[in-house]
Formats: C-alpha cells, structure tokens, sequence
C-alpha cells in the first residue's frame, strides 16, 4: 500500500535564512517557506527554524510524524560519508542543528548535501538530467560549482572537493588574478558572472571605448544583453567565457566522460546566446571519442538543491 501521507523535506541553507519544501515521497511540492536564520549556532536560531518546519508541515496538511526524511544542502564541502566541513561564508554548526532537528523529528533521516552537489540529484530526480545516469553540472553564478554523478550516484570525493569545477586551472601562468581559494588562473575568474564582467571591462579597457553600462560585478543581464544588440566587446567576452569553459569541460571528460553537462547558476540565463559557442569550443579541445556529450541547461532553477536535499535524504532511508 503507497504510503500517501508520507512527506519528505528539502531545506536550502543561506548565510541569513532557509528556503524549505515539504514534497511527496514522488517528489511533488506540497508547500515552501521562507524561514529568517541569522547564524545558526545558537538554541534560538535552531528552535526557530523547528518550529518553521513544523508550522510548515502543518500548512501542507501533513504531521510531523509523516515526515520520513530531512535533507539540508549547504554552502561547504560534504564528504562521501556525509561529514560536513567547513563554511566559508555562513555562521552554521551542523551538529546543534541536527541534535535539534533530530529531537524535533525523532524517526526522520537526515542528510547533508553541498549545495552543488544538492543541485545536481535535484536535476538528475525531477530536472533535465532525469533518465541520464552520467552527467556533471556546472553552476556559473558569483562563482563556478559543480556536481558529478556517474550511474546514477553522487560522487562527493573522499573529502568534499568533487565537483568544485571552479578551481581547475585554466590560465596556469603570468596570471594576474588571484582566485578567492588564494591560487590563479582558476575557471571560476573567467566563467562566472564576476568573470564574464571582467572580461567585458577588459575589452572596453582594450578599445578605449565605454560599453554599456553595467550596474555592479555580477551584472551579466546587461552584457547578455549587449550582445544581443551586436555590442563586439560582449561578443569578445562570451567568445573568452566559452573558451575558457569548453577547454575545462575538455578536460573533465577526460576523466568522466559524461553524457551531459548541465549549465545552471545565474548566468545560465544566457545560455541560448552562447550554447551554440560553448559547444564549438568544448568540440575542439576534447577527445574525440567524447564529442558527442551533450551540454544542455538546467530546468528546475532555484529549486534545485532543495529537490535535491530531498531526495538524498529519501535515499539515505531508502526510500528510493
């Protein structure tokens, strides 16, 4: 007999608040909330998002014993035996959470998941990867993350680094810009949305010209934007962008070979202004034997680390 009052719930931890959804074991969305956190190390932040999930799970017609598992995808390496390391940007001790959720919701499994990670089981269960055993997702935002799944499975690394696509070195020498991990020449100064302003400001720099303006560091809308208006430095730096990403996909291959990249993050918005050259670009550095991998963008959009907290947490009890 299914078991239909069974609920599961993914929450997206941010630096001052969590997104969370309750879903059905099938994975439809049941109903979401935003919850105000602050830093979470204290027992008030921790009762406050409890009794968040809890009114959360009463609005979607559920109890809480219902709830069969808890997934929290995070802004830190987790290991491939689910230990959490450590949080650059966020105030979070995952031990005094999961003692408060555990004694809140004392039958329900909990997992943690890297938010990349989070976001690529989001895709591979209701999103663009589904039915696609091999693929590796590349999130292109303020930075460059990523998730690797090979048959079906997460492959987090023996400490947390799998996926951190970002880092791989794409301009190894008399590199100027140094990376936020201390290293240069790493994908991420190049790739992201940071990246692809740079590389803009550069171009206008080169020509002496003024560009568009662009309205902070991550502004990509207005570059994207210029290019479609037929604005040569933007052509220039997407050109560059997809470069730099097409020889990083070049190289992943050669080590993966997956069937699919998936593009997501903010600058994903683009993706139908430069797929076409980002799949040039990848096709001439790679082996051939992998050309035929497909790069196509993602489809659950924010969404996708919550259905992807979900969902690890449904396997860790076994539930799918």
């Amino acid at each position: 007999m299914a078991d239909e009052s069974g609920c599961t719930i993914g929450i997206d931890v941010g630096g001052t608040s969590i997104k969370a959804g309750v879903m059905s074991l099938d994975g439809d969305i049941l109903k979401t909330v935003e919850i105000p956190t602050g830093e979470i190390v204290t027992q008030d932040a921790y009762q406050r998002i409890v009794s968040g999930l809890r009114g959360l799970v009463a609005e979607a017609g559920r109890t809480d014993g219902d709830v069969r598992a808890m997934g929290l995808d995070v802004p830190g390496p987790v290991d491939d035996e689910g230990h959490v390391g450590f949080f650059p940007n966020i105030q979070l001790d995952p031990e005094g959470l999961s003692a408060a959720l555990g004694e809140a919701f004392p039958n329900v499994q909990l997992a943690f998941v890297n938010d990349a990670n989070a976001a690529a089981l989001g895709e591979l269960w209701k999103g663009s990867a589904a039915g696609i055993g091999s693929f590796v997702m590349v999130t292109l935002g303020t930075g460059v993350g990523g998730g690797v799944v090979i048959g079906g499975r997460l492959v987090p690394g023996a400490f947390g680094a799998a996926g951190e696509i970002g880092h791989i070195t794409v301009v190894p020498e008399g590199e100027e810009r140094v990376c936020g991990c201390g290293r240069h020449g790493c994908l991420e100064q190049y790739a992201s949305a940071k990246g692809i302003v740079w590389l803009y400001r550069r171009e206008c720099e080169r020509r002496g010209v003024a560009g568009v303006t662009v309205a902070h560091d991550t502004d990509t809308l207005s570059v994207f934007r210029a290019l479609s208006d037929g604005d040569e430095c933007a052509r220039v730096a997407v050109d560059a962008m997809c470069e730099y990403l097409g020889r990083a996909l070049a190289q992943i291959s050669t080590i993966i070979d997956p069937a699919v990249y998936l593009i997501g993050g903010g600058v994903a918005g683009g993706f139908d202004l430069f797929s076409a050259q980002l799949s040039a670009c990848f096709r001439a550095h790679c082996l051939s034997t992998s050309s035929s991998a497909r790069i196509l963008p993602c489809s659950l959009g924010n969404a996708a680390g919550m259905y992807g907290a979900a969902f690890a947490a449904l396997r860790a009890a076994g539930l799918v």
